[in-house]
């Protein structure tokens, strides 16, 4: 049961790692490269793996929900500030 939902985790990435990657077939505006995908697919991941270890460890339902949502958090905005640099730190994208 526990690497079936690591597997699951690791099919998702893959899945919406195919997002840009088929976009990127059919408009010149998608561009990204071999680090962009390596860099979404970390986070992505790292994402998934540690809102597993939440959903393993912590029982009680409304300190899960609030660690899951935080990390969601946390994912979108480091996701935003590589994409175009919200906090303007060395790591922005734009």
């Amino acid at each position: 049961m526990e690497n079936k939902r690591l597997m699951d985790i690791f099919i998702a990435v893959a899945v919406l790692l195919c997002i840009p990657l088929v976009a990127m077939q059919f408009t010149n505006e998608v561009v990204w490269t071999v680090s962009d995908f390596i860099i979404a697919g970390i986070l992505l991941l790292g994402t998934g793996i540690v809102i597993e270890v939440i959903a393993r460890n912590v029982k009680e339902k409304r300190a899960r929900i609030g660690m899951v949502l935080g990390t969601l958090v946390v994912l979108f905005l480091v996701w935003a500030e590589l994409a175009v640099g919200v906090f303007g730190t060395s790591f922005a994208g734009s």
